[in-house]
């Protein structure tokens, strides 16, 4: 078996393959493109095309496609194949600069919130040189941004590299005014931790449910769930480890820098975590690998499940968002050092965070709006749908001596004592974590736990990188015409920390007491739901915000309310009609039967012995008889909701109608029959239990 270094990136054209396959001239051209942001012209790209076709061609690919990330909030792929007509009958291999840089898939048959008509199907697809070409596959694929016809961006890729850009030239500003002058570049970079569920595929494809929407949709507790917590970074399963095996070496072969794998908490949960890397990369790989990790689960016999809460009564899963800043030159602009209380420059841009999480907690929560995640929010195993930063007690410290402008004593440096001589000593952090806040800092970064397991994580970080970017745009405005810039630096800190340390709290995110000091004492937003909360990304402080930065158009921004709200609607009617189907045709059918043959059963008995009381099955049927009959009303109920809820007035009317009535009844129906499933036998369930799925997999 080859060793990892060996293959790592060996489906990737990457800057090695570029520096073997390209002249020096196209090399140097094509890289001030990608560090720079120079304009690419044909002759390199025709160049950089053929290289790409002869390497593609060579590790057998033979179809190229423009991949893109339209507002599905997936990949997409139209794949062309590299053969041309030759004069003598047979074909050669051709892939041109045009091909690469530019691609024309349908843009009317994917979401765009009206941006689009049906009959205007012209859409475009423009070459990322940011982010590396890769072979999936026989098909070379090329990461691209995708954009309509009339030029408003289409997809998710496009406004989180104008958001990039946004904040990179602020970041510059600020830097310059500490004597920085020979950065060239910012970049935001993340590593984000990717949650999933592994089901037998057996089990998987007898549940509607599942197949339909990605959740369960019906299913009573088990005897055990998590609560012995043996589970959470326990041994690995022969069967998981053998998938994470495969799927460490398919991701591996693409550069995804696949590091940390162990059980999370629930059972059958597992945890991903990269490399941090370039935030559009991130955001690439991160795609690929939902992607590969769903294909790879197949192979072993496994269904991957991406859905933030598959299952009721166990942990939903996220996807952490650790997000950092450096400079071209690798340095950590959120790197405290050995003194925070000294770097200036590092308090300058920890305050910028702490005040554009603040003024924007709701363009955050908006980032993370999906049916899906309404569910986990608030929930035990994630944070609250209120946003607040966690700081820690040393970071805290320094704010406060700042703020009432007294000298920080700083935080001692201990020493760990384990009571064993042969365990080693090592100094104690001067802080703890919080795993409860909903935006933590984390010794260098900051952790956005809010983002579902299933999203893009392209939206978070075009509202961070926005939303900081403002904070240094106005930092940066103030400063550069300061006489006494000590002095005006330190004013600004103490005024930021004065207006926005309601931000912070350093407790515990799950506990009751919190939301009610954060929204009636604090004043901090707590939208509970995606119709809350998305209506307010047509704010005008948001639609200023992200027009004036040149990251969204306030149509591009419309465009996606409406994508977002219809979304979210579309997901609950699928899964109310799921409902519908299963308790009619499955649940319904299972319970009346198990109640026939018990009544038989018990009419048999007296046969048998005269005057026999047959009280336990006269009861339990009884019983059956009055949920299949709470079960059909609950079913019509339903049923008769989601006609009446496709019928509303416009999308806002409909996802409140969703919200209120559709969850209310689906919730009533799931109630009747979870307590029938308690009292059936496994015999009569039509489809695998709580039990069978979260436990099946050895």
């Amino acid at each position: 078996m080859a060793a990892v270094p060996e293959y790592f990136g060996s489906m990737v054209f990457d800057d090695r393959v570029m520096k073997a396959n390209l002249s020096a001239e196209v090399y140097q051209s094509l890289k001030k493109t990608i560090d720079e942001g120079a304009k690419l012209n044909l002759g390199v790209a025709n160049a950089v095309a053929a290289a790409m076709k002869d390497w593609a061609v060579a590790q057998g690919a033979t179809h190229f496609t423009h991949w893109f990330q339209p507002l599905t909030g997936i990949t997409a792929e139209k794949h062309d194949s590299f053969i041309t007509p030759s004069p003598d009958g047979g074909v050669i291999m051709e892939f041109s600069g045009r091909e690469l840089i530019r691609g024309e898939p349908d843009a009317s048959s994917f979401p765009s919130g009206g941006l689009r008509a049906t009959f205007e199907a012209r859409g475009y697809t423009a070459w990322d040189p940011t982010s590396y070409a890769f072979i999936k596959g026989k098909t070379l694929c090329i990461p691209t941004a995708f954009c309509s016809y009339s030029g408003e961006a289409l997809d998710k890729k496009t406004p989180l590299l104008r958001s990039m850009e946004a904040l990179n030239r602020q970041a510059l500003r600020i830097l310059r005014l500490f004597g920085n002058d020979t950065v060239k570049r910012v970049s935001t970079a993340v590593g984000p931790e990717q949650e999933y569920f592994l089901v037998d595929a057996k089990m998987y494809e007898r549940r509607r449910d599942l197949r339909f929407t990605g959740r369960t949709l019906f299913g009573a507790k088990p005897p055990k769930g998590q609560e012995m917590d043996d589970h959470y970074f326990g041994v690995i399963k022969p069967r998981v480890a053998a998938f994470m095996e495969d799927l460490n070496e398919e991701l591996w072969k693409l550069g995804v820098l696949a590091k940390t794998q162990h059980n999370e908490v629930a059972p059958a949960q597992h945890e991903l975590a990269p490399i941090y890397t370039t935030t559009n990369i991130a955001t690439d790989h991160n795609q690929l690998t939902m992607e590969i990790m769903q294909k790879v689960a197949a192979r072993h016999g496994l269904v991957c499940l991406l859905h933030e809460k598959p299952f009721v009564g166990v942990n939903g899963s996220g996807k952490h968002n650790n997000w950092s800043i450096s400079t071209d030159a690798g340095v950590n602009l959120l790197s405290p050092g050995d003194t925070p209380y000294e770097n200036a420059q590092f308090l300058l841009f920890l305050c910028a965070v702490i005040k554009a999480v603040d003024d924007y907690q709701d363009l955050l929560r908006i980032s993370v709006a999906t049916a899906g995640n309404d569910h986990r929010l608030g929930a035990n195993e994630a944070p609250p749908a209120v946003v607040s930063i966690f700081l820690g007690d040393e970071l805290n410290g320094v704010l406060e001596a700042i703020d009432h402008e007294t000298p920080y004593q700083g935080a001692a440096r201990t020493k760990m004592k384990l009571g064993v001589d042969i365990l080693p000593k090592f100094s104690k952090d001067t802080t703890d974590r919080n795993r409860t806040s909903p935006f933590a800092f984390t010794g260098n970064k900051f952790e956005f736990r809010m983002v579902g397991s299933s999203d893009s994580i392209a939206c978070a970080n075009i509202m961070i990188n926005t939303a900081v970017a403002e904070s240094l745009k106005l930092y940066a405005d103030r400063l550069e015409g300061a006489e006494d810039f000590p002095a005006a630096l330190q004013e600004l800190l103490r005024q930021t920390i004065r207006e926005h340390k309601r931000i912070i709290f350093n407790g515990n995110g799950y506990d009751d007491a919190w939301i009610t000091e954060a929204t009636e004492k604090r004043g901090l937003l707590n939208y509970r739901t995606t119709p809350d909360c998305v209506p307010h990304l047509l704010d005008e402080k948001n639609v200023r915000l992200l027009t004036s930065h040149g990251v969204l158009t306030l149509e591009e921004l419309t465009s996606r309310y409406e994508v977002m709200m219809e979304n979210y609607c579309k997901t609950i009617l699928i899964e109310a009609n799921t409902m519908v189907d299963m308790a009619r045709t499955e649940i319904l059918p299972a319970v009346e039967s198990f109640a026939l043959d018990t009544a038989r059963g018990a009419a048999a008995k007296r046969e048998l012995v005269p005057g026999c009381p047959c009280g336990y099955e006269s009861e339990l049927v009884k019983k059956l008889s009055a949920l299949t009959d709470q079960m059909a009303a609950k079913t019509a109920e339903l049923e008769q909701a989601v006609l009446e809820v496709s019928s509303a007035g416009d999308i806002a009317q409909e996802a409140a109608a969703v919200r209120d009535v559709i969850l209310c009844k689906m919730g009533q129906l799931r109630l009747a029959c979870d307590e029938a499933e308690t009292l059936t036998p496994k015999k009569y369930w039509p489809f695998p239990t709580y039990g069978d799925l979260l436990f099946g997999v050895r």
